[in-house]
């Protein structure tokens, strides 16, 4: 079974966010190993300088990785995928890899050093979201992944 590791930055705040991650990871679970890293926040200070707060925030990251992970990045200029692309690349990637980590940053993002590391970047929109509302819509598009590959009415 493949093994999905999801790392975020800081906790869900919002309740029905929240509520929206647990019913997707239990959802998920049914198709792939998933484990829900969240790493602790660096202090976003008045002059403290951004560089800085991503570095820790990266460094945090970086410590929850294995050498056999293959790292995929969220970040607003990855490449924008279709739910039938994202499967696809899913399934493609289960040959190659055991697991696939997906990493989301805090509201700055995510350091230079994780975007050097990943594999691939994924952009969820165009839109500006929240770093909150991208976790649910990962998890979401996740699961409706492993639904459209394994031909499950859920993705019409």
């Amino acid at each position: 079974m493949l093994k999905l590791k999801i790392i975020v930055v800081d906790r869900t705040r919002s309740p029905f966010l929240k509520e929206g991650e647990s019913f997707y990871l239990e959802r998920l679970r049914r198709y792939a190993h998933t484990e829900w890293v969240e790493v602790k926040p660096a202090r976003i200070k008045k002059g403290r300088p951004q560089q800085e707060i991503l570095s820790a925030e990266g460094a945090s990251i970086v410590k929850r990785l294995l050498p056999r992970d293959y790292l995929i990045a969220l970040d607003r200029s990855g490449k924008a995928l279709d739910s039938e692309g994202l499967a696809a690349r899913i399934d493609e990637l289960s040959f190659s890899h055991n697991r696939l980590t997906y990493v989301i940053g805090g509201p700055l993002g995510l350091s230079k050093d994780v975007l050097h590391r990943a594999r691939e970047t994924l952009s969820l929109s165009r839109l500006t979201l929240t770093h909150e509302m991208s976790r649910l819509l990962l998890l979401e598009q996740l699961y409706r992944a492993f639904t459209i590959l394994n031909n499950e009415k859920y993705h019409k």
